[in-house]
């Protein structure tokens, strides 16, 4: 039996019916048995202000890093919004890596998905999330990219992902994560 593993899936939408939600869980489905899996939403985070840090952590802030505190590893999902990441996962990176070098999410292993009803699903995005995961020390999957495109095609209106291609692209995707892990979280 396999040593259990605390994994954050963290969705970098807010949207009632988020693609990037419902890819969370369908990783969720196809995880081993091994997996703790807790999907993160980021509703009701106040914007990043030091003034505010400085003051103490806001209640939903402490709230997040005590919920990623524990997690060994990391899978954001992220839309892409103008070529990057939303506004409010940028926002919660920023609350998550302070104190710099210190925070929650510093230093853990991470991957990156993304599902966007666009043609080239989450690609710009997923290159932008690589640059803010690196300046955290966040060592990244680095072969495997699911770009979920056409996304609305591929989950029907309860987000359950449907497309057959897609949950094998993802079941090979937690596989090789899986693997990957090991010399981290032993």
């Amino acid at each position: 039996m396999a040593q259990s593993i605390k994994i954050a899936g963290i969705s970098g939408s807010l949207r009632k019916g988020s693609y990037n939600s419902s890819a969370l869980e369908a990783v969720r489905i196809c995880a081993p048995d091994h997996w703790n899996f807790d999907i993160v939403t980021l509703e009701d985070i106040p914007l990043f202000n030091e003034d505010v840090e400085a003051e103490g952590w806001p209640p939903r802030v402490k709230a997040l890093r005590d919920r990623l505190e524990p997690a060994e590893a990391i899978i954001f999902a992220t839309p892409e919004y103008n070529y990057s990441i939303p506004g409010v996962l940028k926002n919660a990176i920023d609350w998550l890596s302070r104190p710099e070098r210190k925070g929650p999410i510093f230093n853990k292993p991470a991957a990156i998905i993304g599902a966007s009803p666009s043609m080239i699903g989450t690609a710009r995005a997923q290159a932008h999330l690589r640059q803010v995961a690196f300046y955290n020390g966040m060592p990244l999957l680095p072969t495997t990219e699911i770009l979920i495109a056409n996304a609305d095609d591929k989950f029907d209106k309860e987000g359950r992902l449907q497309d057959n291609e897609t949950q094998g692209y993802l079941r090979e995707f937690v596989e090789e994560f899986d693997n990957w892990l090991k010399p981290y979280v032993s």
